[in-house]
């Protein structure tokens, strides 16, 4: 059965949804970008029923300035509060867990990354983490490894190089791309990749990461994945791809993958001590 309740965060009324099952296992959902609690193309409301059915319960909500929650939306690095709430709301809500798992696409996952242990979490599911920062040039060009790879696809492509011999190409458009995709760029301290980095480091709760292999934002995460920086966490992480494109996971194969790996982890993980 699911559940409409709301609670409170920071002066605030936060809307939620909780699909109710006997398991003491229950599934956090955090929502990304500027979506409402449903997610997109319904994919988390899709995936709270099934989850549910299977006998583990699971909490979706709106953060603060979203759909049906009250205060004003400052992004992700904003809602340390509210993931600490919806995390205590849901285990109001539904007393007999005993462990709290949650899941988080995109910036929702960066979130998690970094404020998890605030809310007590047992064990985090990321698909996609979002590690893109704003270009200081004030371009929309896409990250650097996803450009690498559609050249890649177009260098395999003979109809590619025949526009490309032909004039078919804009050469202003690929000479500035090829220059991104070449840059080696440095992180600071403070940039958010190096800030998730040093959080999933740190981090004493298991940890599984689903990436669409060829979405931009999964491209740019496995690029920074691949640096010395991460180097902690990819030895304590479990990371796994789906051959797919679609950020969301939306079609119907990608569904069962994700939901699958989804119960996997949930079926895996242990409870971890807290202080």
């Amino acid at each position: 059965m699911r559940r409409l309740i709301s609670f409170p965060c920071a002066g605030e009324t936060l809307a939620a949804t909780l699909d109710e099952a006997p398991g003491t296992t229950g599934l956090l959902i955090v929502s990304g970008g500027n979506e409402i609690r449903i997610g997109a193309h319904r994919g988390m409301a899709e995936l709270a029923a099934t989850i549910a059915a299977a006998g583990h319960p699971v909490f979706r909500y709106d953060r603060r300035g979203i759909g049906d929650s009250s205060g004003e939306n400052n992004g992700f690095e904003s809602t340390a509060q509210d993931i600490s709430e919806a995390a205590a709301a849901f285990r109001r809500e539904a007393p007999h867990l005993t462990r709290l798992i949650a899941f988080g696409n995109c910036d929702a996952a960066s979130a998690l990354i970094l404020f998890h242990a605030e809310a007590a979490i047992d064990a985090l599911i990321l698909t996609n983490p979002w590690t893109i920062e704003p270009s200081a040039e004030g371009n929309d060009l896409p990250p650097a490894a996803a450009i690498r790879s559609r050249y890649l696809e177009k260098l395999k492509n003979p109809r590619e190089l025949l526009r490309l011999l032909t004039g078919g190409v804009n050469i202003r458009k690929l000479i500035s791309g090829l220059a991104k995709a070449s840059a080696k760029q440095s992180q600071p301290p403070t940039s958010l990749p190096a800030r998730l980095a040093t959080s999933l480091a740190a981090a004493k709760v298991p940890v599984t990461i689903l990436l669409a292999e060829r979405d931009n934002t999964a491209l740019a995460f496995t690029d920074h994945w691949k640096s010395t920086a991460f180097g902690p966490a990819r030895s304590t992480a479990t990371l796994t791809t789906c051959p797919t494109d679609s950020h969301s996971f939306a079609r119907p194969a990608d569904k069962v993958w994700l939901t699958e790996n989804v119960l996997k982890a949930l079926a895996k993980h242990p409870a971890s001590p807290r202080a």
